[in-house]
């Protein structure tokens, strides 16, 4: 039976991918985990354990394979099976993730993007078109698409998130800042930047 990953544990073997390709490009083949713990500012010991996970067995004193420590990671995160999703607001943090190319290599593929600015509907970023939110249901069911990135300010984000849960999407990648109210089938990830920002300086300034 597969052992279900804690969301920790996925978000340090993401970093762990990141440095293991920066080795790849430049050429280097082993990393122990000293060097990753280094890196990360976080204890080898955990490092070996999340390692331990991917059933990646390391060689004494020359470390792990970078290829094959990418791989693992890749296998066990399910990089190569690729997830559709629409990006729900073409504001400026919408447009900026549309333009971003390193999702594809993770799995994820952004299919398009919805607005009801009708200055914005009709105009395309990345080979990604803006479609007016109206056409959100039809296009859910066509594309049989399940995940939504949602950038609308956080006044209509509950609004908005209604509707796509009513056109079926089952996955919210929050960035508003609206905590919302959905059903239990539903799974909701919050990008809380500010947290995020507050965490690295809180401490730093005190």
């Amino acid at each position: 039976m597969k052992t279900a990953l804690s969301d920790k544990v996925i978000n340090r073997l993401t970093l762990y991918h990141s440095i293991l390709t920066g080795y790849i490009g430049k050429g280097i083949e082993n990393i122990t985990s000293p060097q990753i713990a280094g890196l990360l500012k976080v204890d080898a010991s955990q490092v070996r354990k999340d390692i331990k996970l991917l059933n990646n067995a390391g060689i004494c004193k020359v470390g792990y394979s970078v290829k094959e420590l990418k791989k693992s990671i890749e296998k066990t995160l399910g990089f190569e099976n690729t997830k559709e999703a629409f990006i729900v607001g073409a504001g400026n943090l919408g447009l900026a993730l549309a333009k971003y190319d390193n999702f594809a290599p993770y799995g994820l593929e952004i299919l398009a993007l919805f607005d009801n600015d009708p200055l914005k509907v009709g105009l395309a970023t990345n080979n990604k078109q803006v479609f007016h939110i109206s056409k959100l249901p039809d296009l859910t069911e066509r594309l049989n698409v399940s995940i939504a990135v949602l950038t609308v300010p956080g006044s209509f984000a509950q609004e908005v998130a209604d509707l796509l849960i009513e056109s079926g999407i089952k996955y919210i990648w929050n960035f508003s800042s609206c905590i919302l109210e959905v059903p239990p089938e539903v799974q909701v990830w919050n990008e809380n930047l500010i947290g995020n920002f507050l965490q690295f300086t809180v401490n730093r300034n005190s």
